[in-house]
């Protein structure tokens, strides 16, 4: 097999490996993982994949001619969007599924067990990794049941308005890490005189200050020093009621599932993520929750959700999600298209409908059942959406906040990522990928393209070492130490 054409209404081929002039009807050289015309497109024409429109012909395509930036152009797409008309039932499950978790006095269930720094602003950021770091493995060596101290330290917290999209997604963030069920305790650390204050915080969202949430400001306690040496007392009387937690066995409704891709190629729109969807059904038939996000990564392929929404509010929050996104575009002097970047080009990607289309491939099946802003807690069992850019780790930070106590994370071209506190497992779209950073990779759905394996044994084998992660397997990006550096909060708005 060298090419692989994925509708019989679609006018080009993937080719499997690089096309030779004359190979199946190639007429030029194509790149392995990128398109080929199987019938000529006249200039203006769409251009098909999927079944669905992926873009314009800027110039006539003969036949056998390879397609890509030099021919294929993007245009918006204007959809006549249906609600709750392609609702699939959930399949109900053969067994109870369960893995063991930390059930936390709220009720939800953590797959991990930190103990989370969090910044309000920069210039705490310094004092809290200070803190953390304190905390060797050796330190630590005394409390088997503790993940770790890890500092959350993000670039903003101040110079920002004081109310409106940015300050409260930022609130959302925070208050999200401390409720987040894979922290056991919680130590927030401030400057004093920020825009993002934290008593403002603690008062919003009803946050109790007791043995396992504390906060200090480094003025208030009379500098660095000071703060970092009360910080690591206030920690070290922490460890041993977090440390008395142990793992119970709990019902997979418990796991909220970040839906994730980044260095995306050709290929993550038919193996990762296509394996990740029915792992994400399989979840849902027990009950669980998956989380997909990236709002510019779904951008043209929107139309296909609104039609799985459970009802109109629904499938309609998610277009005000997507009008939201092209003012906000718009007014930055920004395009949509903008998404694909040049490493997805390079893996074969086009234009953003094209690899929209691939990206939501990662829901599943499963009727939506929610759609959230960003980092705003998800309440919905099944299929849920989360708005966030495409930047992987602005949308991981958000997803997390909301709630997600696991992330799964596909990439083609080869991420290394990697979250805390919910582990990060990483599925490779191809085998060539998943051989190079085997160090890296967790999964290989690699091998649907090959014929070794199906989208549905791959995406059973995702979602059983889901089960195997929320009971404490480490992933290869944990086995690493990632997670340390990738907390982004997102930043909208005016720096001032």
């Amino acid at each position: 097999m060298l090419t692989v054409r994925l509708s019989p209404e679609d006018n080009v081929v993937t080719a499997v490996k690089p096309l030779e002039i004359g190979q199946e009807g190639a007429t030029t050289l194509v790149p392995r993982g990128h398109k080929m015309a199987v019938e000529p497109i006249a200039k203006g024409a769409p251009v098909r994949k999927y079944a669905q429109i992926i873009g314009y012909a800027s110039d006539d395509i003969p036949a056998g001619a390879h397609v890509h930036s030099h021919n294929l152009e993007f245009r918006s797409v204007d959809h006549e969007y249906e609600f709750a008309t392609n609702l699939k039932p959930v399949a109900p499950a053969e067994r109870q599924d369960t893995f063991m978790g930390y059930r936390r006095e709220t009720g939800r269930v953590g797959t991990r067990n930190f103990i989370a720094v969090i910044t309000s602003v920069n210039c705490s950021a310094t004092a809290a990794h200070k803190i953390a770091e304190h905390f060797t493995d050796e330190r630590l060596a005394d409390y088997p049941n503790v993940d770790g101290v890890v500092a959350f330290a993000h670039g903003t917290g101040c110079g920002m308005a004081g109310s409106g999209d940015g300050f409260e997604a930022l609130q959302r963030v925070m208050w999200g890490y401390a409720r987040n069920p894979n922290v056991g305790a919680v130590l927030m650390a401030g400057l004093g005189c920020e825009m993002m204050q934290i008593d403002w915080l603690v008062e919003a969202y009803g946050l109790t200050p007791g043995p396992l949430f504390q906060h200090m400001n480094i003025q208030d306690v009379g500098g660095l020093r000071k703060t970092v040496e009360l910080g690591i007392k206030k920690i070290e009387a922490m460890l041993p009621v977090v440390n008395a937690a142990e793992r119970e066995e709990c019902p997979v409704s418990d796991l909220m599932v970040a839906l994730q891709c980044g260095g995306s190629d050709a290929w993550s729109g038919i193996t990762a993520n296509p394996a990740v969807g029915h792992a994400c059904d399989l979840l849902v038939a027990q009950g669980g929750t998956g989380v997909l996000a990236e709002t510019p990564e779904i951008y043209g392929a929107e139309h296909l959700l609104t039609a799985r929404a459970v009802d109109r509010t629904v499938g309609e929050r998610l277009i005000e999600r997507i009008k939201w996104w092209e003012d906000y575009t718009a007014r930055n002097n920004g395009s949509m298209d903008n998404n694909p970047s040049p490493g997805n080009k390079r893996g074969g990607l086009t234009t953003i409908l094209e690899k929209s289309l691939g990206a939501a491939a990662k829901g599943g099946t499963t009727p939506l059942t929610g759609v959230y802003k960003y980092a705003e807690p998800v309440t919905a069992k099944g299929f849920t959406f989360m708005d966030s850019p495409g930047y992987d780790p602005a949308s991981v930070t958000g997803q997390i906040a909301s709630g997600c106590n696991l992330v799964c994370f596909t990439t083609g071209r080869g991420s290394a990522f990697g979250a805390k506190p919910s582990p990060s497992m990483k599925v490779a779209t191809n085998s060539e990928m998943f051989n190079r950073m085997t160090e890296d990779m967790d999964v290989n759905a690699g091998t649907i393209l090959s014929g070794e394996r199906s989208v549905e044994d791959v995406g059973r084998e995702i979602y059983e070492m889901w089960l195997r992660v929320a009971s404490g397997e480490r992933t290869k990006s944990e086995a690493q130490g990632l997670g340390d550096h990738e907390f982004v909060p997102w930043q909208i708005g005016a720096v001032m």
